[in-house]
């Protein structure tokens, strides 16, 4: 036991001793110590700055990679887009080549055909030469025949002419003769003849109705402002049509001259009037280039006729035909129009103005030209029938109920009546002053 406790405390002296000792080493060695110490702790502030450093370059190297990822995922969608669009390209050049393989087929093909169709152009062309030559040669040959014609025409014109002065001077003759006999007191039988050659001439004519010879007016119309271009009657009606320089078409009851209706819409002045034979329309030819058409019943504009270029001077309904209208023009035409669509059907040229026309039947129209020549026109064909020397200039043209008479007006105050079976001047009527032509109404003798 006290050996026990002598080894404890020899162990314990020995421990104070080895501390003393470290002590005492410990403060001898401290500046050393101390010495190292310090550079260890420069380098870790320097190692800790150089670590953020390192950490901030890092984070942007993360946010650039970052970045670059982005791109780099756009990069592929592209190019997997790319892909996608260049295998349809090449689809597509696929397709083209057949295609063009194709058209080269065709094309050499056409080219086949075009040498072909050349060549029967070559062929034809050599035939229309000859045949263009033939007909130089027909035309002037029919040149010198028309020529030829034309001065037999004026010189059968003239004998007729001189004919016509004679039984003018022959007619005059007549009445002198007539007073002289009435002077003496046979008056009686003067009057008698003057009523048989009356009664045959009226009578000559279809749908004859006697009527008095008017002595005096009854009615006074004051229709238009400015003057009066055109006036006719309803066929078989008691209905007066007027047109004018006001730019209105208006319709009156002739035995009591009240207004009925007024038709509006035209442009220019009115300078002529045409009724359809069913008394359905009212065609206006007017100074502006246009035709009017109007339904009779209500007043109701219909169609608007435009197809001339210049003044239409003169415009008539068919008498067969409730829907073919035909009108002239100084632009030297005839038009034929269908108002059922109102459009031009045919157009017809003349070589001088066509002043004025008329229809003799369904398909056969008369005109009077300003070159003096009465000229009949077949629509069907567009051609000239005939053509006769009428006056110096034909101012209006008039055809009989029964179409075997023309009754033409022109600038040398003369009115020619043409039987249109012979084409031949029956009758010649003088009067001083320029007379124009109205149409024969049909409740009225045809004289």
């Amino acid at each position: 036991m006290a050996e026990a406790e002598a080894g404890r405390a020899a162990i314990r002296r020995a421990l104070r001793s080895l501390k003393r000792r470290h002590l005492a080493e410990e403060g001898a060695h401290s500046p050393a110590i101390e010495a190292l110490t310090r550079p260890f702790a420069a380098h870790a502030l320097e190692w800790k700055e150089k670590a953020e450093k390192h950490e901030l370059e890092l984070q942007q190297c993360y946010k650039a990679q970052s970045r670059l990822s982005e791109q780099l995922v756009t990069e592929i969608e592209e190019g997997k887009a790319s892909k996608a669009l260049l295998k349809e390209k090449e689809a597509m050049v696929t397709s083209l080549q057949a295609e063009l393989e194709k058209t080269s087929e065709e094309n050499v093909q056409l080219k086949q055909s075009l040498d072909e169709k050349t060549k029967a152009l070559d062929l034809l062309i050599q035939e229309h030469q000859a045949v263009k030559a033939e007909l130089e040669q027909a035309l002037t040959k029919l040149k010198a025949a028309e020529d030829e014609n034309q001065s037999l025409i004026d010189r059968w014109m003239l004998e007729k002419m001189k004919d016509a002065e004679r039984l003018n001077e022959a007619n005059a003759m007549y009445e002198e003769m007539v007073l002289k006999l009435k002077t003496a007191g046979v008056g009686g039988i003067q009057h008698n003849a003057q009523q048989e050659a009356d009664g045959i001439i009226r009578r000559s004519e279809a749908g004859y109705m006697e009527t008095p010879i008017p002595s005096t007016c009854t009615i006074t119309i004051r229709a238009h402002d400015g003057g009066c271009g055109s006036l006719m009657f309803e066929h078989n009606s008691d209905k007066l049509i007027s047109g004018g320089q006001d730019q209105t078409v208006k319709i009156w009851g002739a035995y009591t001259g009240a207004l009925t209706s007024t038709l509006h819409g035209v442009l220019g002045s009115v300078n002529d009037l045409a009724v359809t034979n069913d008394n359905k329309f009212v065609v206006a030819a007017c100074s502006s280039n246009k035709l009017f058409v109007w339904e009779v019943n209500g007043g109701r504009p219909r169609h608007t006729l435009t197809g001339h270029t210049k003044n239409v001077s003169s415009v008539d309904a068919s008498w067969v035909k409730s829907f073919v209208v035909a009108s002239s023009s100084n632009d030297r035409t005839i038009k034929i129009w269908d108002l059922q669509t109102g459009f031009c059907k045919s157009t017809i040229m003349s070589a001088s103005n066509p002043n004025s026309l008329a229809f003799i039947d369904g398909d056969i129209i008369c005109s009077g030209h300003r070159d003096g020549n009465l000229r009949l026109w077949d629509i069907r064909s567009g051609k000239c029938t005939t053509q006769i020397a009428a006056h110096l200039d034909v101012t209006s043209v008039c055809v009989s109920r029964s179409k075997n008479f023309i009754l033409t007006s022109g600038r040398d105050n003369v009115h020619n009546l043409f039987d249109v079976r012979t084409l031949e001047v029956c009758g010649t009527f003088r009067a001083t002053g320029i007379l124009d032509l109205l149409l024969w109404h049909d409740t009225h003798s045809e004289t």
